[in-house]
């Protein structure tokens, strides 16, 4: 008797986890957001942002506070998340590789297509991989976002005249480095680009798309912004108080104890022309534009046939540096850009917050494995789907962060970087959350570093051609 007792409590155990349900199969909405840092209301990374969409998701799903991309570029962070495989696996590390071009990567089975393999339909607009175009063999329904444009009533859009007088177009351009640019789009925000990507998949969820909507789906919308150039509608700029723009946390010693120059050139040049402020002001405009593209989704998804039986799945491919570390830019391998918002809501699982380091490179391996998929050996990454159940569950693995220039290793207390030129890096979070302090030579820490370093993959050349 009690030996049946015990099977039927196991067997309800089960069917009650979302990782095991013997229902219909859950659908995957995945929201991905270009070049966002910490700068969410969730993430508290600055405090004048507004992400009230995006915030309402933090509080119905898991938010991961110390998730990390696997590199901090577009292109190698993208293809390690939608292939399983790292860059120090695949050799892809920049911009301008081409992703197919890998022998590792040549014929392997994207995300999307593992899902469409095992009786899903996979959609996608937007950038998902490094191009919106990308990849198409890994799709079943690809909408072009360039031709493909939504029709909207004319007396649903926005009214742009009350913003009409905010004079903005700005920018930094300096030798040899990418232009910071920001200006505004006279364009009402629902003939915008990011915005008809919400909107295309709103109608997707809502039934409304010119065929219906497959059961189940995995679908994708991509949001550009805030990636650079920084050109969304006034009426985003207008919700922030140029005069009152706060700045981030700058140390300009901060290059003291690396062993490195002074301020990088933007960051010189904005501090000369005195448009520090500005930049952060056009930041959080493009932050605010994407959220309420963000908001544009959820609102859907909400009064949806499929709100109760969908992960949700929102992240951005790195961070940026807005004026940290004296730059203005992206791939570096300390916290500003190797950290990202992480959020999965997952339908009977209790929302909540996690310290636990994950990767990019495990969302893979975990949506098959809440999708009840079979499992896919050659993916490098681990199902967090322990952490999903109990955000406090002990987790041993650190982040791995690679570029072309080394790895960064991030745990719950410590960044650990290690240079290819030799050189290394290590900072306390816990008393050091901005990465001020080097204190890889201090011989206190040799026994930290001496256990990182078990952690830091084989280097591996680039494999895959760069693009033309």
């Amino acid at each position: 008797m009690k030996r049946r007792i015990w099977i039927s409590i196991f067997s309800m155990a089960l069917l009650a986890s979302p990782a095991f349900s013997a229902k219909e199969p859950m659908n995957v909405l995945m929201i991905a957001i270009d070049d966002l840092n910490d700068w969410v209301g969730f993430l508290g990374g600055h405090p004048q942002t507004l992400t009230p969409n995006m915030d309402r998701l933090a509080a119905q799903g898991m938010v991961f506070e110390n998730a990390s991309c696997s590199s901090v570029a577009c292109n190698p962070s993208r293809s390690a998340l939608m292939s399983g495989i790292p860059p120090y696996i695949s050799g892809m590390y920049s911009n301008g590789q081409e992703m197919r071009e890998s022998p590792v990567l040549k014929e392997a089975i994207m995300l999307p297509r593992y899902f469409s393999n095992h009786g899903y339909t996979s959609m996608v607009r937007g950038k998902i991989f490094h191009h919106a175009d990308m990849d198409p063999q890994s799709w079943d329904i690809m909408s072009n976002q360039r031709t493909d444009k939504l029709k909207i009533p004319k007396g649903q859009l926005t009214d742009m005249t009350p913003y009409q007088d905010i004079n903005i177009d700005n920018g930094l351009s300096f030798v040899q480095k990418p232009r910071i640019a920001w200006k505004s789009t006279q364009q009402p925000k629902e003939l915008t680009q990011d915005y008809q990507n919400a909107m295309w998949a709103s109608k997707w969820l809502t039934d409304e798309a010119e065929q219906k909507t497959p059961k189940p789906f995995f679908l994708a919308c991509g949001i550009f912004r805030p990636h650079l150039p920084w050109t969304v509608p006034a009426e985003y700029y207008a919700r922030f108080d140029l005069d009152s723009i706060k700045l981030p946390p700058i140390n300009e010693d901060d290059y003291s104890d690396i062993g490195k120059g002074g301020a990088m050139d933007e960051y010189k040049e904005a501090k000369e022309k005195g448009l520090r402020e500005e930049i952060v002001w056009a930041y959080l405009a493009n932050i605010a534009y994407a959220d309420d593209c963000v908001g544009v989704i959820l609102d859907a998804l909400e009064k949806s046939l499929y709100k109760d039986n969908t992960i949700v799945v929102l992240w951005s491919d790195h961070g940026w540096h807005v004026g940290e570390k004296l730059r203005y830019k992206k791939s570096t391998l300390w916290e500003e850009t190797a950290r990202m918002p992480f959020i999965v809501k997952v339908p009977g699982m209790e929302p909540g917050r996690s310290k636990r380091p994950v990767n990019l490179i495990d969302l893979y391996p975990t949506l098959i494995d809440l999708a009840g998929l079979p499992e896919k050996k050659e993916l490098v990454g681990r199902s967090f789907v322990p952490v999903l159940k109990n955000p406090d569950i002990e987790w041993k693995y650190p982040a791995i962060t690679s570029s072309a220039g080394g790895h960064s290793l991030r745990t719950e207390r410590w960044r650990y970087i290690s240079k290819k030129r030799g050189t290394e890096e290590l900072y306390d979070h816990d008393k050091d959350p901005n990465e001020w302090t080097n204190l890889a030579s201090n011989p206190e820490h040799a026994g930290i570093i001496k256990e990182l370093r078990k952690f830091l993959p084989a280097d591996k050349k680039p494999t895959a051609k760069a693009g033309h």
